[in-house]
C-alpha cells in the first residue's frame, strides 16, 4: 500500500505511470539481487495432452521457504508451459546459445545471394542483426510470455524476484518430442494382406511315413483342471488357451508351464525387436519435494497401444526406476561412451592388485570388471524396483510379449536440484550488519583457562580497603537504629564517594584473588571468606548505583537511606 502511495505521489496521481514506475523499481531491485547465490528451488515437468511432448526444467531460488511458496510454484509451472509452447527455444538466455551453431549460421548468411551486392561493412552489420535475431528466437528469456505477450519471459522472472525478494534463475531445461528424428512406419496394406495370405496358404502334404513318426513322438495327453489353468494365469498373466497348452506341454506342472510361457514370450519379443517403433509416450516422475525429476521417452509401434493402460503403467514404472537408480546414465550397455570405457580400462589395468597376474589372466579380470561397471550405469540391466528377481530389460520384453508390439526405451534425462551449484552459507551477523550499514565484528574468542595473576602492586596501585570482621544481621539492624549526628552524615557521604573510586580500583585485585582462591583450594572455602566476598559485592553494587541483589547489600542500602534522612 505504501509503495503504491509513493508511486502515485511520484507520478502526480497517474495510475498508469505509477504502475510503470513500480515495475521499473521492481526490476532495479531484481538486478541488485542477480549476483546472490541461488541453489534451492524446484524441478518441475510439463507433459502435453496425448503425452507426445514433455518438458523438464530446474529453477533456482535462494531459500526453500520461497521454493514452497505459491508465487514461485506458479512461476515454475508457467515456465514449463512456455518452453513447450516455443518450438524454437533451445537455450535459457542469449549467452547460452551454441557458439558453433551461430558460427555455422553466420557463414550461411554471408554466402546468401541478397548480400553479395552489398558493401562489406553493410553486409557485416546485416549479418550481425540476423544473428542477434536468431539468438533471441532460441533464448527462453527473450520470448513473449504466453499469458501476457506484452512482457518477455525475462520480465516475468524479474517481477517474481521483486515479489519474493530473492534471486531467481532458470538453470536448465530439456524437451522431448515423441519420435523426433526416428524413422516413421509406412503402412502398405496391400503388401501386408498379400504377406498374410501367403503365410496362411496350406503347406504341401508330408509323406505318410513322416506322419507316422510324428504320431509316435506325440506326448500323451494330460488331464488339465480349471484350477491349474487359473493358477497359471495368475502367475503368468497369459491367456487361458496359452495356459492350457503350456500345462499340457509340461505334464500339468504349473511352475514348469510358467517358465515355458516366459521363454515363449521372450522369444516372440525378440522377433518383434526389429520392427519400427516411432509411436509411444513421453512420461515423467517428480519426487515429492520437487528436488528430483525424470523425463523419459518410450516408443511402441502404434498409438493404439500407446493409449493402453499396460503401456502407460510401463512408462510410469520406468520413470520411477530411473529416479531410484543413482548410477544409471544410459539406456543399454551399448550406449556407454567408448571414451569413458577406454579411460576406465586404463585405470583398471594400472591397479596394483593386477600387476602380479599373468597378462591373459589380467585381461580377463579387467573385462569382468568393465562388464560390471557397464551394467551399473545401464538402465536395462538394473533389478526392477517392483520385482528384484527380474531386470528392467526382462520387464520390457515381458511387456512386448503381452502387448504384441515392439517397445523400446529411447532416452531419458534426470535432474537433481542444485547439482553442481555453489551452496549458500548462512552468516546472519554479517547479513544484519550489511543491512544496517555496519561492519560485522569478529566474534571474541572465549578463553577457558584462567590467566596468570599479575603482581598486586602493578595491577592495583590504589590501596585495598580494609574490611572489618563480618557482621550479623542483628548487628547491622542495631547500627541502623542508632541516631547519627549531622556532621557524621556529611562524613558518611564523603566516605561513600571516596569508597566508590576505591572499590572500582580494587575490583581487579578482588577478581585476581578470587581466581587464586579457586585455583588453590576450590573445596576449602570457609564461611568468613564467603561473607567477605558478599561484603565486597554489596559495596560494589552501592558504589556503581546498581540495585542490590544480596541480603547484605539490602542492609547497607537501608542503613545508608536512613542515615541520609536523619
Amino acid at each position: 500500500m505504501m509503495d503504491c502511495k509513493k508511486a502515485l505521489i511520484e507520478n502526480d496521481g497517474d495510475v498508469e505511470k505509477a504502475a510503470d514506475w513500480l515495475r521499473k523499481k521492481g526490476m532495479a531491485s531484481a538486478g541488485k539481487k542477480a549476483s546472490r547465490i541461488a541453489a534451492e528451488g524446484a524441478v518441475a515437468q510439463y507433459i502435453h495432452m496425448g503425452s507426445r511432448m514433455g518438458v523438464i526444467l530446474e529453477v533456482n531460488c535462494e531459500t526453500d521457504f520461497v521454493a514452497r511458496g505459491d508465487v514461485f510454484k506458479g512461476l515454475v509451472a508457467d515456465l514449463a508451459m512456455q518452453i513447450a509452447a516455443c518450438p524454437t527455444v533451445t537455450a535459457v538466455s542469449v549467452e547460452d546459445v551454441d557458439p558453433e551453431f551461430l558460427a555455422k549460421e553466420r557463414e550461411i548468411e554471408l554466402g546468401k545471394e541478397d548480400l553479395k551486392s552489398k558493401p562489406e561493412n553493410i553486409r557485416e552489420k546485416m549479418v550481425e542483426g540476423r544473428m542477434a535475431k536468431l539468438a533471441r528466437e532460441m533464448a527462453l528469456l527473450e520470448q513473449p510470455f504466453v499469458k501476457d505477450p506484452t512482457k518477455t519471459v525475462g520480465d516475468v522472472v524479474k517481477e517474481a524476484i521483486a515479489a519474493t525478494g530473492e534471486n531467481i534463475k532458470v538453470r536448465r531445461f530439456d524437451k522431448f518430442v515423441l519420435g523426433e528424428g526416428l524413422e516413421k512406419r509406412e503402412d502398405d496394406f496391400a503388401a501386408e494382406v498379400a504377406a498374410q495370405t501367403q503365410m496362411k496358404a496350406p503347406a504341401p502334404a508330408p509323406p505318410k511315413e513322416e506322419k507316422a513318426e510324428e504320431k509316435a513322438e506325440e506326448k500323451p495327453k494330460v488331464a488339465i483342471s480349471a484350477k491349474d489353468v487359473s493358477a497359471l494365469r495368475k502367475v503368468s498373466g497369459a491367456g487361458m488357451m496359452d495356459c492350457k497348452k503350456a500345462l499340457q506341454e509340461n505334464g500339468g506342472d504349473v511352475d514348469a508351464a510358467a517358465e515355458w510361457l516366459r521363454k515363449k514370450g521372450l522369444a516372440s519379443a525378440d522377433k518383434k525387436a526389429g520392427r519400427i517403433a516411432a509411436e509411444g509416450a513421453v512420461g515423467s516422475y517428480i519426487h515429492p519435494g520437487s528436488r528430483l525429476g525424470v523425463l523419459i521417452e518410450v516408443n511402441c509401434e502404434t498409438d493404439f497401444v500407446a493409449r493402453g493402460d499396460a503401456f502407460k503403467e510401463l512408462v510410469a514404472d520406468l520413470a520411477m526406476q530411473v529416479a531410484a537408480c543413482e548410477s544409471v546414465t544410459v539406456v543399454a550397455p551399448e550406449d556407454v561412451d567408448p571414451a569413458f570405457l577406454a579411460q576406465e580400462r586404463a585405470i583398471e589395468m594400472g591397479k596394483e592388485d593386477l600387476q602380479s597376474k599373468p597378462e591373459n589372466i589380467r585381461e580377463k579380470i579387467v573385462e569382468g570388471r568393465m562388464a560390471k561397471r557397464v551394467n551399473e550405469v545401464a538402465l536395462l540391466e538394473q533389478p526392477f524396483i517392483k520385482d528384484t528377481d527380474q531386470t528392467v530389460g526382462e520387464v520390457v520384453k515381458a511387456a512386448v510379449a503381452k502387448i504384441g508390439e515392439n517397445i523400446k526405451v529411447r532416452r531419458f534425462v534426470k535432474y537433481n536440484l542444485g547439482e553442481g551449484l555453489e551452496k549458500r552459507t548462512e552468516d546472519f551477523a554479517a547479513e544484519v550488519a550489511a543491512a544496517t550499514g555496519q561492519v560485522a565484528e569478529p566474534k571474541a574468542e572465549v578463553k577457558t583457562e584462567v590467566e596468570a595473576p599479575e603482581p598486586k602492586a602493578e595491577a592495583a596501585p590504589v590501596a585495598e580497603p580494609e574490611v572489618e570482621a563480618p557482621q550479623t544481621s542483628a548487628e547491622v539492624e542495631a547500627e541502623v537504629a542508632e541516631p547519627v549526628a549531622e556532621p557524621e552524615v556529611a562524613e558518611a557521604e564523603d566516605a561513600q564517594a571516596k569508597s566508590s573510586a576505591e572499590v572500582k580500583g580494587a575490583e581487579a585485585s578482588v577478581a585476581v584473588e578470587q581466581a587464586e582462591e579457586k585455583a588453590a583450594a576450590p573445596a576449602a572455602k570457609t564461611a568468613p571468606v564467603r561473607q567477605e566476598s558478599a561484603l565486597k559485592k554489596a559495596a560494589a553494587e552501592l558504589s556503581e548505583g546498581q540495585a542490590p541483589q544480596t541480603s547484605m547489600g539490602l542492609a547497607f542500602q537501608a542503613a545508608f537511606q536512613k542515615t541520609r534522612k536523619q
